[in-house]
């Protein structure tokens, strides 16, 4: 090599000395401009691909499972019964419907008795407004009449033949009312508007028919006791499809314990694991998305970012933000669970 070099340095003096002669034809020396290529600014995230709408179910007491209704993969309607819990040799069970049974037979009873109730109801306020007005009229004369009858008794010393004793005289007068008098006036006053209330309260409640006050008492109860019962019961809360079935027929199930997951499968999303904080910012909610599977790797889906999270995690030593991507289209083959490579495309 080394021999070749003052060649090779000849060959390029040489070039350089045409390039700058005279009799060079000028176009022939003009550089080729370079095209300028624009660097790409997407930001790759990788994912996970959801249902958008999925919910695993669990009951909220335990028991023997007595009936499973459906099979993974099978489509089901919202309230759809899916999976029934006890029987009657379970005493919870049993216990729950004699609650049922009780709160519906009370309410019954209250709607039944309400006719009479309130004739009664009607009888007892008429007595008091009466005895209220009486009560009134008499603190009213106590207080400003100056003829009010009254005795007065005295005691006096009487001769007799073994000597003196006592007796009493008894003095009538009319005058104004004693304190004592008007007080005990007062009060018998205030009991009797204290109960004159309480039975136009009552009459409020009832004149429609039934107790306000115990209809909506009943009533709770009853809620309870239905609530308490269907909880033996599992109903589909929406349209969709068994994704897994984690009980059968037999066993038994603790309080909480995940029974059955329904998902509704017409509409996915994507869930990222690694958007770091340097590109979290860089993107909006709205943002147009592209997705590939990696198990369908032909197969391009578009969506655009429907959430960015707003509390992170630590992937690797980095921090990372979740973001959900609706996607726009769907495919027969997509599962739940695929790993997905998503590209956010530039809002430039």
């Amino acid at each position: 090599m080394i021999k070749y070099r003052p060649l090779i340095v000849s060959i390029g003096i040489s070039l350089l000395f045409a390039a700058c002669s005279p009799g060079a034809n000028p176009a022939a020396g003009t550089p080729t401009p370079i095209p300028l290529v624009k660097a790409d600014t997407a930001i790759i995230a990788e994912g996970r691909l959801e249902p958008v709408h999925y919910a695993e179910i669990a009951f909220s007491t335990s028991g023997m499972v007595r009936e499973v209704l459906v099979e993974a993969g099978e489509a089901v309607q919202k309230g759809e019964p899916l999976i029934h819990l006890g029987d009657e040799t379970d005493t919870n069970y049993a216990a729950a419907q004699l609650e049922l049974v009780s709160a519906q037979q009370a309410l019954n009873e209250l709607m039944g008795s309400s006719g009479t109730d309130l004739a009664q109801l009607v009888i007892d306020l008429k007595d008091a407004q009466e005895a209220h007005k009486k009560a009134e009229i008499y603190l009213a004369y106590l207080r400003n009449s100056d003829k009010i009858p009254q005795t007065e008794a005295r005691v006096i010393l009487i001769q007799t033949w073994s000597g003196y004793q006592y007796g009493y005289k008894t003095k009538s007068f009319k005058g104004p009312a004693p304190q004592d008098w008007i007080t005990e006036a007062e009060n018998d006053l205030a009991l009797k508007k204290a109960k004159l209330d309480e039975l136009q309260r009552a009459y409020d409640r009832m004149k429609g028919g039934v107790d306000s006050d115990q209809l909506a008492l009943m009533e709770a109860k009853l809620n309870a006791a239905n609530a308490e019962v269907a909880s033996f019961s599992i109903l589909a809360p929406f349209d969709g499809v068994v994704a897994d079935l984690q009980t059968k027929e037999g066993g038994s199930i603790n309080a909480g314990e995940s029974a059955v997951t329904v998902a509704d499968f017409s509409n996915w999303i994507v869930r990222t694991t690694d958007v770091t904080e340097l590109d979290v910012v860089k993107l909006e909610e709205g943002q147009p998305v592209t997705v590939t599977l990696d198990a369908l790797p032909d197969v391009k889906l578009t969506g655009q970012i429907l959430h960015i999270g707003q509390t992170y995690s630590e992937n690797q030593g980095d921090i990372v933000y979740e973001v959900t991507i609706l996607l726009d289209d769907t495919h027969p083959a997509m599962r739940w669970g695929m790993t997905a490579a998503v590209k956010f495309e530039s809002q430039d």
